[in-house]
């Protein structure tokens, strides 16, 4: 890492203030992302004033305490999911959770324990024939990387970019959306927008544990994240050793990844741009064509040095001052509108799975109840909303008329009629019918979400 951009960790950084005694209890804990079981006073307070040597030491019996662990798997539960390689679900670990903790606390603390190769499956690309690959690692593990991230992620969330957002406490995919929308509003109209190829399986192991070295001298933590990224990969029975990246769907790997493109994040800034990351996804706003190139020449060069190669046609400059320009964002499309407003919209990909999704659920030959079906799509249709509310009306408008015409069609099969819902089944079957059924709609959802953030801005 380059010393210049190097914080230095014996300081007390500006932006962690030290809190008064008034504030102290609690809120040291929040402010600093910290569980209070993991964390003690004692070692937030030299985190604010910087570890000695800049290097923490002796942490891996955080690790594997009792506390933690149970913290740990208290969190795994509640988030369930797939077993891994050992066929061993979370409802098979609950059965005697006590004794497979103290078994793995004893294997942490003996510096025998190893990690079981993650289970790859297959999930489908939204808009596309194509799969992207997910990880699952065992319950076991994933409780062990829970608790190596507990303890890890104070030391790192210390010293993060602001404009990192991806799967960090307390920071969510809106807090990016929302900073990119003022910068736009604010005249930041030429866009970098950035896309590394194979980001997760590309990481380069060796470099991603220099950077942990420069802050943890644990020995055996590092050595058993070290085994987290060496151990392989397992799809259709077939062993795959893992030299490069690090497992999608692993607990503690948005950390990691967070730390590998911690210099660039850090890099920008210094260079006065404005840059908003989430995970690998990345967009810098400038205010000058020549600025973005420059910009990107910066973001190239880096990731030329940190092994990592950028997406030849999905990497590009946008002049967001051009008709009808647009670039995409975390699931929404920016988009210049012909009387020079830039809108958010919905991502076409992002609105075929929704549609895929509904599909699904509302096939003409279904056999359940009116009343059933509508009960099954809402929570798909609530928690789409709650993600894309910032979309406009209209393509809202759209998305529940689509929805009504997909029921009125399941009503025309019913009375052995062909085709979608049309004409005079709109006066049969009107919106209101299936208002009363309790179908949720999306333009009402807004209008309710509107008419709240206008009463509170009063």
């Amino acid at each position: 890492m380059n010393p210049s951009n190097k914080r230095d960790r014996e300081s007390t950084p500006a932006s962690v203030p030290v809190q008064p005694d008034k504030q102290a209890g609690e809120s040291l804990w929040r402010v600093h992302k910290a569980e209070r079981d993991v964390w003690s006073e004692k070692m937030l307070k030299t985190l604010v004033r910087g570890v000695k040597g800049g290097k923490w030491f002796s942490l891996i019996d955080k690790v594997y305490h009792d506390r933690t662990l149970s913290i740990a798997w208290e969190k795994v539960q509640s988030n369930a999911g797939a077993c891994g390689v050992d066929g061993i679900t979370v409802g098979h670990f609950d059965k005697d959770s006590e004794e497979r903790l103290l078994a793995v606390k004893e294997h942490i603390k003996g510096g025998t324990y190893q990690p079981k190769a993650v289970k790859r499956v297959r999930i489908p690309k939204a808009g596309s024939n194509e799969t992207r690959p997910l990880g699952i690692p065992t319950v076991i593990d994933r409780v062990v990387q829970q608790a190596v991230r507990m303890v890890l992620e104070p030391i790192y969330e210390h010293r993060f970019a602001e404009h990192s957002y991806g799967f960090r406490p307390g920071r969510s995919c809106h807090d990016a959306l929302r900073r990119v929308s003022g910068q736009l509003a604010d005249g930041y109209t030429h866009v970098v927008d950035i896309d590394i190829q194979g980001y997760f399986d590309t990481i380069d192991q060796e470099r991603l544990m220099k950077l942990l070295e420069e802050d943890v001298s644990d020995g055996a933590l590092l050595t058993i994240i070290e085994r987290f990224l060496k151990a392989g990969v397992l799809e259709e029975e077939a062993w795959e050793m893992s030299e490069a990246g690090v497992p999608q769907g692993g607990v503690v790997s948005p950390l990691l990844s967070n730390l590998y493109l911690d210099e660039l994040d850090h890099l920008m800034e210094a260079g006065g741009y404005a840059m908003t990351r989430y995970a690998d996804d990345m967009v810098i706003l400038c205010k000058s064509a020549d600025e973005a190139k420059r910009a990107l020449d910066c973001v190239r060069e880096w990731m030329a040095k940190a092994s990592l190669t950028l997406h030849p046609e999905k990497t590009h400059t946008v002049d967001m001052s051009e008709a009808e320009a647009c670039f995409d964002f975390l699931g929404y499309r920016f988009k210049r509108s012909r009387r020079g407003r830039i809108m958010p919209l919905v991502r076409p990909k992002s609105e075929q799975k929704l549609r895929e999704s509904i599909r699904q659920k509302t096939r003409r030959c279904n056999q359940h109840s009116m009343e059933e079906i509508i009960r099954r799509i809402n929570p798909t249709l609530r928690g789409w909303f709650g993600y894309f509310k910032q979309a406009q009306r209209s393509e809202h408008q759209s998305l529940d008329g689509w929805i009504r015409m997909r029921l009125r069609s399941i009503y025309r099969k019913r009375h052995r009629k062909c085709g979608r819902g049309r004409g005079s089944d709109h006066v049969r079957w009107p919106n209101r019918h299936f208002t009363e059924l309790g179908l949720f709609s999306l333009v009402a959802a807004q209008r309710e979400a509107v008419s709240l953030h206008k009463g509170v801005k009063r």
